[in-house]
């Protein structure tokens, strides 16, 4: 095997399983053959005939057991990643439990959690039932585990088998994924990353995984289940790569790549899990923060500081108004909690200039009095060299020209003037 310092060799492990529960009360109603019969039609291949071949094999087992004999799952964690009551208390009810676990290689297919997904939803939708996944601790209902397949094109969406959990400490936010141990892969993290970029780097860490992920796999394409994989060091995401791990690929996102330096972590304690940690490149100066920053700003460049001018009666005037009517409503939603998940509400604001205002964004953090907005910026300014990105800034309501709710496709509401600007017009004195 060749090493260079270009390349991380990576360990493949011998094979993988996965593990699917289906809690009900009473007895299972239908065989699984039956109830994965009864997806003929509606669930693509080569899906369907992998679960009705595992099915047959030694490669998958579906056992039903009293819910005594299976270890009890944690319902702060089950909650954690987006249990409801409703599902928590049906788990409680349950007299027994469906258990379907799957076994294969590594690579691609991953047939092992496609199989048995697909079985494990088969026999909860014959019940009316949940999908438990205990690789994610995760409540499914079946209509959402049948869309997470992939469709008659193969697609599928990363974000649907791959989570990215964060927790806070003094250095800011560390970042984990939570999935492409699925894969045979080790999972990826990053720590250090300024608090307002809670849900943008969670997208940077997803695209990040699936760049990683299509290496991993090209990887282990052979006939033989190669003992490491090779994975750049330098990694490369880039905004398709994003816009791809959430399903929306006709969202390119043709932004310019970011580098991101992969280092390996090994656990010390034997029952904990290894790292991939994702780093700024070498001969990156500053803090690391900084440079998650400015990497998020470049992935998401639909959003970037421009300067100049409207007058009345213009498109850009029109814009200005349009963003401004919405500023109560907005903000109405953000203290709420209402805005749509995932998503980060950004503003845009005028800083003085000889040549007259500089529009550049920031991130909102805190809105609670209606005429000032607390946040950190992200937007380097030509004008002010203390507004750098990440930069924590105050901003009068009044100054804000335009607001977007941003993630990790790009704008999903609002920014009327930078639609103004990709139109095309002039900027005007």
């Amino acid at each position: 095997m060749l090493i260079t310092d270009d390349f991380l060799p990576i360990p493949v492990p011998e094979s993988l399983s996965a593990t699917y529960l289906v809690p009900m009360a009473g007895l299972p109603r239908v065989s699984p053959k039956t109830a994965v019969r009864a997806l003929e039609g509606r669930l693509a291949e080569p899906v369907h005939g992998l679960a009705t071949q595992m099915l047959d094999s030694p490669l998958m087992t579906v056992d039903t057991r009293s819910v005594d004999e299976f270890p009890q799952l944690p319902p702060d964690l089950l909650t954690a990643f987006g249990a409801t009551e409703a599902q928590l208390g049906r788990l409680a009810a349950a007299s027994h439990l469906v258990v379907v676990q799957a076994e294969y290689r590594p690579g691609w297919p991953p047939a092992h959690e496609w199989a048995a997904r697909a079985v494990a939803a088969a026999v909860a939708e014959s019940v009316d039932g949940d999908v438990v996944d205990v690789f994610g601790l995760q409540f499914l209902d079946p209509a959402t585990a049948l869309r997470s397949l992939p469709d008659a094109q193969g697609r599928v969406r990363l974000v649907d088998w791959v989570l990215v959990p964060y927790s806070s400490d003094a250095e800011g936010l560390w970042f984990t994924t939570k999935g492409l141990r699925r894969f045979g892969l080790l999972e990826l993290q990053t720590q250090g990353v300024p608090d307002h970029l809670t849900r943008a780097w969670g997208a940077v860490m997803t695209g990040a995984a699936r760049r990683l992920l299509r290496d991993w796999t090209d990887g282990l394409s052979g006939e033989e289940v190669p003992a490491f994989v090779q994975l750049p060091v330098l990694a490369t995401v880039t905004g398709h790569d994003i816009a791809v791990a959430y399903g929306n690929p006709e969202q390119h996102g043709a932004t310019a790549p970011v580098l991101l330096r992969l280092e390996l972590d090994p656990a010390t304690d034997p029952e904990a899990d290894s790292f991939l940690s994702l780093r700024p490149p070498p001969g990156h100066p500053g803090p690391p923060g900084k440079y998650y920053a400015a990497a998020c700003a470049t992935l998401f460049s639909g959003i970037q500081p421009d300067v100049r001018y409207a007058r009345p009666g213009d498109a850009m005037s029109k814009a200005i108004a349009t963003a401004r009517a919405g500023l109560d409503g907005v903000r109405a939603r953000f203290l709420a909690g209402q805005l749509p998940p995932d998503s980060q509400l950004v503003v845009k604001y005028g800083l003085p200039g000889d040549e007259g205002p500089e529009f550049v964004w920031a991130g909102v953090t805190s809105w609670e009095a209606p005429e000032r907005i607390v946040g950190a910026s992200a937007s380097e300014a030509n004008t002010d060299p203390t507004v750098r990105i990440g930069s924590p800034v105050v901003v009068e309501a009044a100054d804000v020209v335009d607001w977007a709710l941003l993630d990790g496709t790009g704008v999903t509401e609002g920014g009327w003037t930078q639609a103004v600007l990709d139109a095309g017009e002039p900027p005007t004195a």
